[in-house]
């Protein structure tokens, strides 16, 4: 037995509400911009779509005891924006999204299993997506609306909140490189969104606070550390940039420092951002956005190997960090040093009053054998990893507080469609059969011992 994890540790796994629900069309539920975009030729693999996913919307009283039954002390949903506010712009919020929430909350709590709500997961309504989308300043008081909605209904139970989950995929993903939705690909309308998701942060949090009195809340940002390929200097400066758009560029923001000096810089340079920025970022948004939280969630996966490209190979140094030879079925690396690395980086950067992990997993083909369990050796020895990864680093003195595995059970993966398998639990598209896997079996027995077995 390796040395335990500290008392109060979390242990939990994580969805999304796109990704497990379906049910898009039932008691009320409004188009989301997920929807519109999985009805858009050529945007999802195998045109396929979240309508039924993993009908966890009729199926949550049987997910609920799975979870149990699998030792989950903690449990990270998203709620469905236009599950409760169809349009985003109604007068009045749609009882039976708020009413599934309920239920859904106090199973989980009778279970003896502590509730993470995430706000955002990306399904916005299509109908605020129509008048502008997150680009526009109008979507922060949509935002901040549903916040206060759902604070109000579910805060008296629940007592962890995130705001969003990831804003550089929001951003980034979906405004300009349009690979999620809703498909967009302008600079501009990236930045001035990004602008926007993380200024909704800010102003919704002491919403939840008032309305949930004694709660945690906190954002959760995806980071991936920059590792320069050699020890150029084109490789340093591609790091640099590539570190400053892909976290640097939401966490500054988030922890007072405002935007980095030097992208925005940048950005300037290369005609980026907005023609209207200076006017868009209005007295009082960065104060805004630094809001004291309680918490900073993070989701990893994989470090990235940054290699110059301003360079050729030949007039560049020879590389001396190479990807290690285990890869995921998404083709990214497994080398969990990193993540201690990032850890204890973050802490000494921005000392975070806690640090948790609010996804990591890896995606692996798997299935079922003839005796019906579902060998899974890959994806537990990437969690195994990663969480000793996360021991190492609460060693060397970061306050990391709890683990969420993505995903609870395999999903709709987005513009994947349901090619790649992130779930501790086997699902069976056709028949809705969940199955857990060895690795779910195993974090089990992690949880059990509150160490690594």
């Amino acid at each position: 037995m390796s040395d335990r994890f500290p008392d109060g540790f979390i242990f939990g796994a994580a969805t999304s509400s796109y990704q497990i629900e379906g049910a898009v069309d039932a008691d009320g539920r409004g188009e989301s911009i997920w929807d519109r975009f999985c009805a858009t030729p050529g945007k999802v693999v195998g045109s396929e779509s979240g309508a039924v996913a993993c009908d966890h919307y009729h199926r949550y009283a049987q997910d609920v005891e799975m979870m149990a039954e699998l030792g989950l002390k903690a449990y990270r949903f998203s709620l469905a924006w236009p599950r409760i506010l169809p349009t985003g712009l109604e007068a009045e919020p749609l009882e039976a999204g708020l009413d599934f929430y309920d239920r859904l909350v106090d199973a989980l709590l009778e279970k003896g299993i502590t509730p993470w709500a995430t706000l955002y997961h990306w399904d916005m309504p299509q109908v605020l997506q129509d008048r502008g989308g997150w680009p526009a300043r109008s979507t922060v008081d949509a935002f901040v609306r549903f916040a206060d909605v759902a604070s109000k209904r579910l805060g008296d139970r629940v007592k962890h909140w995130i705001t969003h989950n990831e804003p550089w995929v929001v951003t980034m993903l979906g405004y300009l490189n349009g690979e999620h939705a809703p498909g967009h690909k302008d600079w501009g309308e990236a930045l001035a969104a990004a602008h926007h998701v993380l200024l909704s942060h800010g102003l919704a949090v002491p919403v939840i606070r008032e309305n949930a009195p004694g709660c945690e809340v906190g954002i959760t940002l995806n980071l991936c550390p920059a590792w320069p390929a050699s020890g150029s200097a084109a490789d340093a400066e591609a790091s640099r940039w590539f570190d400053g758009w892909f976290n640097r560029w939401f966490l500054d923001p988030v922890f007072g420092r405002g935007y980095p000096a030097d992208m925005l810089a940048d950005y300037r340079r290369d005609g980026h951002l907005p023609a209207d920025w200076d006017a868009l970022v209005q007295p009082g948004d960065m104060d805004a956005i630094a809001v004291p939280t309680d918490f900073l969630g993070i989701n990893f996966y994989s470090r990235g190997i940054i290699r110059s490209d301003k360079v050729s190979e030949e007039d560049n140094a020879p590389r001396t960090v190479f990807p290690v030879e285990e890869h995921t079925d998404m083709d990214w690396e497994v080398f969990a040093p990193s993540l201690t690395k990032l850890l204890l980086d973050l802490t000494e950067t921005y000392n975070p009053p806690a640090l948790v992990i609010t996804e990591n997993g890896a995606a692996y083909a798997t299935s079922p054998g003839e005796d019906g369990t579902v060998p899974d050796v890959k994806r537990q020895a990437y969690l195994q990893q990663h969480i000793e990864a996360c021991r190492l680093a609460i060693t060397g003195g970061a306050p990391l507080i709890g683990y969420f595995a993505w995903s609870l059970m395999d999903n709709f993966e987005w513009a994947f469609g349901y090619a790649k398998r992130f779930g501790l639990v086997w699902v069976d598209y056709e028949t809705q059969a969940r199955t857990p896997k060895d690795s779910a079996l195993w974090y089990r027995d992690v949880i059990t011992a509150h160490g690594i077995p």
